[in-house]
């Protein structure tokens, strides 16, 4: 599919791009740009977070390469972003995939909404999201070529092990991934998709 071309830039970076911003129940309430969604106490925005998955089940994670302005290094679902204001979020979750990725077209389907609530101790910013839970299929044989500047590295796990290691260790892991997962989870055990308003607290410290 062609994805087309963003039109949210309102300076040089993407700290600079424009997102939506929602009330509780995900209605469009204006914009704002990246930068102040995520200054404290934040300000609660449409986000979305994608899961791909092979044949076999398991899906990809992405470890936040170290320049990321909010929890670097840490594991997350495939891909994260923001919608373009006015924008289908599967169009513009299929073009971060692009950039972040570039691996083969797909096909995404919401699968649930998760909302929260993060702060990272680190930069002080913080994620205040209505995040849509997106799921897209992929060949056994798929290929990427990750954007340093975004992904540090990737790996295949099934969704079972994935909630019992971020369990066990969640400050390794992005602080909305349990909550996305157990949307993932939910829809793939035929229960329905749900939203929810849940704190994702920083075990480290505060979430």
């Amino acid at each position: 599919m062609t994805v087309p071309s963003p039109s949210r830039t309102v300076g040089g970076s993407r700290e600079a791009e424009l997102v939506e911003l929602v009330d509780s129940a995900g209605g469009f309430t204006g914009t704002a740009t990246v930068l102040d969604a995520h200054e404290a106490p934040g300000m609660l925005h449409r986000a979305f977070s994608v899961f791909l998955r092979r044949p076999d089940g398991r899906v990809l994670l992405q470890q936040r390469a170290a320049v990321k302005t909010r929890f670097p290094l840490r594991w997350g679902n495939t891909c994260c972003g923001h919608p373009v204001p006015g924008e289908e979020v599967v169009v513009s979750a299929a073009r971060r995939l692009h950039e972040e990725l570039d691996g083969p077209t797909v096909t995404l389907r919401e699968v649930g909404v998760y909302v929260y609530f993060a702060e990272d101790p680190v930069t002080g910013r913080v994620e205040r999201e209505y995040d849509h839970v997106l799921l897209g299929d992929v060949p056994a044989d798929s290929e990427f070529r990750p954007d340093p500047a975004e992904v540090a590295k990737l790996r295949w796990v099934t969704v079972d092990t994935l909630l019992q290691e971020v369990e066990g260790s969640p400050t390794a892991y992005a602080p909305w991934l349990e909550g996305v997962t157990r949307r993932l989870a939910d829809h793939l055990t035929a229960r329905p998709p749900v939203t929810s308003t849940e704190s994702a607290a920083e075990l480290s410290g505060g979430k």
